[in-house]
């Protein structure tokens, strides 16, 4: 079968920009996934998604020009409904033929074969290959219909009357199989070899295409565009870094992902330009300056080797000029009437304490159930005071956290960049006076904001994180709004993983149960569900499970500790470590197989368990495990005591033998009701021992 390499282009007017590179994946993906599935490319195909401001294209190796034909075998029924008991056909094969374009003729040639415990007629035929024309006609609807949009909009074609629905207007559609146009349409637009490149800077426009395999090169030749994504976006690496040490020596570009990915949705040929504002605005706190060039004005600010911001920041332009003044002078610009209002902001919002704009918060709703963001804070306030208690921090200054942890919510400078919040909150509190723990706290009390992000760095400000979100976690799922699928509106997902991490990372001797008790009980006004926090127990553990697995614990490791429901979430880490360790020994599966046994066996009696009288063994078997166990159980416990549980479940190793010998030795359910009852006091004590731990039975294969 020949084959030649494909580029396929649709050309339109601006992209969104956050999503760009999503489109350029999926378009391409699911185009050569449909040519695969189709059979015009190998399963192993290899391509390449192309993605600009104003197209996505893939180019794929190897396509064929018809795909080979390919042999079916059809299932038509069984045998016994299909012919009489004369071997003619049966009306409902005949009516099955019939709707499959065939007759009685074909009878003769159906196959029987063996279908279960019965038998069944099948009929072989030959699908015609598809030719590369129908077959890109339908991948690439496909692909277009498969793009993550979460809105189109619709437009009117060129001849008036026609409109169709898509992301932005498309005006020119590109199908090659090597240097030939492949005859397909959509959007209103027929297939050609022609594109255009940059808006100002093309050489040719429009540019005609060659062939499949030219398009890279001409489009940045004749047309100045990057077509690539990736390549785009590594040249811009690439300028950055070299105008960082052009600009003075230790500068660096703000390292910020998502703001790469989204300039270099916006350019086609990237030119990086430095630029400046003046030094006075660098009083202002940097997170500020920062955040309105990166946001509004997607530029990326220069810092110093510790981290200080520079007055200088780098301007990835989409033109490039013989003389760039022009440029420069104009994004200083715009830049200093941003710059300017942070200043002003910053300037206004100091002359008022945090502690006096408190009140403003009582107008501010939390929930109409939960009343207001003042009473909110009312609630961190206690709470962050009873943790406090319990870490031995000092009350009153975790409390003072809590307690301004919300005002800068009513400041100006959180009111234009909600982005800021916790963070200026903290740079307030150290110009009004307050202690540097106490600011910390206020700074840090949203920390961790995200997966893997950094945990407060201080008691305070654990207690003061801790407050803010048991008292959110526990007031929305309290009142009924807990997490459904993927619609978590709260971020009470997030929450609990960052109670969670705190708790296991910092980590805090504190019982999870115990602190959504005490959250609960803040909540003197508002009537909370009875099982709120039974049931956002369970949820936060689940969410620790998924933690822990998202960690490359295994899930019957994680599962062994987690179904023993932990309180003690400092603890969960050091237990699935040693749970770990454990299972590696050789005797890990035999323990595990038993402990699985004797909570199946225990299970099945309602008598309560007690101490076993060595008087009543019989066996040799159940006093050698008698004695096995006395001797076991004090160096577990001095294990379990100083937190060494993988010291603990090492010396359970050395149980094997002695529980080996029980179980092939020894009838526990014997009808003699004290030695039945001995002998299940002493499985008893030897399934407490073995799941001192964790639930090792669930290591069981």
């Amino acid at each position: 079968m020949s084959t030649k390499n494909l580029l396929v282009e649709l050309f339109v007017e601006e992209l969104p920009p956050k999503a760009l590179n999503k489109l350029g994946e999926a378009f391409s993906t699911t185009l050569v996934e449909s040519l695969k599935a189709q059979g015009l490319v190998a399963a192993a195909a290899k391509f390449e998604a192309f993605a600009s401001p104003r197209r996505l294209a893939v180019h794929v190796a190897d396509v064929a020009a018809v795909a080979t034909d390919k042999p079916i075998t059809l299932k038509l029924m069984p045998v016994n409904i299909a012919l009489d008991a004369n071997g003619e056909p049966t009306q409902a094969l005949m009516k099955k033929l019939a709707g499959m374009g065939l007759d009685a003729s074909i009878v003769p040639q159906l196959k029987r074969a063996p279908d279960g415990k019965a038998e069944a007629l099948f009929h072989d035929s030959v699908v015609k290959g598809v030719a590369l024309a129908e077959g890109l006609q339908k991948a690439l609807e496909q692909a277009l219909t498969g793009l993550p949009i979460p809105k189109v909009m619709t437009y009117q074609l060129a001849d008036g009357w026609s409109s169709v629905n898509f992301v932005r207007p498309a005006h020119k559609l590109v199908a090659l199989h090597g240097a030939d146009i492949v005859p397909i349409s959509v959007l209103g637009l027929q297939a050609g070899r022609e594109t255009l490149g940059h808006r100002f800077e093309a050489a040719v426009s429009p540019v005609v295409l060659e062939n499949a395999d030219s398009y890279a090169h001409q489009l940045q030749a004749q047309g100045a565009v990057i077509a690539s994504f990736a390549t785009r976006r590594a040249e811009i690496v690439r300028q950055l870094q070299a105008a960082a040490a052009n600009a003075g020596s230790g500068l660096q570009p703000l390292q910020d992902d998502a703001l790469l990915d989204e300039v270099t949705a916006l350019v086609e040929r990237p030119n990086v330009l430095t630029c400046q504002f003046e030094p006075e605005f660098l009083q202002v706190p940097q997170e500020c300056l920062i955040l309105t060039m990166k946001a509004n004005q997607k530029y990326f600010p220069l810092l110093e080797s510790n981290g200080k911001l520079s007055n200088q920041f780098l301007v990835v332009s989409n033109i490039s000029p013989s003389d760039a003044s022009a440029v420069i002078t104009g994004n200083e610009r715009v830049v200093r009437p941003r710059l300017a209002d942070a200043k002003f902001f910053f300037d206004q919002d100091r002359k008022h304490k945090l502690e006096t704009r408190l009140e403003k918060l009582r107008n501010v709703v939390y929930h109409n159930k939960l009343g207001s963001q003042l009473q909110r804070v009312e609630r961190m306030q206690k709470l962050a005071g009873e943790i406090a208690q319990r870490l031995h921090a000092d009350p009153a200054q975790a409390q003072r956290a809590a307690y301004l942890a919300k005002a800068d919510l009513v400041t100006d400078m959180v009111g234009e960049f909600p982005e800021l919040q916790g963070i200026m909150g903290g740079h307030y509190a150290r110009h009004d006076g307050e202690t540097a723990a106490v600011a910390q706290a206020v700074e840090q009390h949203y920390w961790p904001r995200f997966a893997g992000d950094d945990l407060p760095a201080d008691n305070i400000g654990a207690c003061a994180a801790l407050a803010d979100k048991l008292e959110t976690l526990v007031g929305i799922w309290g009142i009924g709004l807990q997490p459904t699928g993927d619609k978590d509106p709260f971020g009470l997902r997030r929450a609990a993983l960052g109670v969670l991490r705190i708790l296991l990372e910092t980590p805090l001797p504190l019982d999870l149960v115990e602190l959504l008790e005490v959250a609960k009980a803040g909540f003197t006004e508002v009537k909370l569900a009875d099982d709120s926090v039974s049931g956002l127990f369970d949820f936060m553990l689940d969410r620790l499970r998924n933690y822990l697995t998202s960690r490359d614990f295994a899930a019957d490791v994680v599962e062994a500790v987690i179904a023993q429901k932990p309180r003690r979430i400092d603890q969960v880490l050091p237990r699935v470590e040693a749970v770990r360790a454990f299972r590696a020994l050789p005797e890990a599966e035999a323990l595990a197989a038993a402990n699985k046994r004797i909570s199946n066996i225990l299970k099945k009696t309602e008598v309560a368990a007690g101490e076993p009288d060595f008087a009543l063994l019989q066996e040799d078997a159940e006093k050698v495990l008698f004695e096995a166990l006395s001797l076991a159980r004090p160096v577990v416990a001095s294990h379990l005591a100083n937190g060494d549980y993988t010291d603990a479940l090492k010396a359970l190793a050395a149980l094997r033998g002695p529980v080996d010998g029980f179980f092939e030795d020894v009838m526990v359910m014997t009808d003699e009701p004290l030695l039945r009852q001995n002998r299940l006091n002493l499985l008893a004590q030897l399934g407490q021992l073995l799941n001192g731990v964790a639930d090792i039975s669930r290591l069981a294969a």
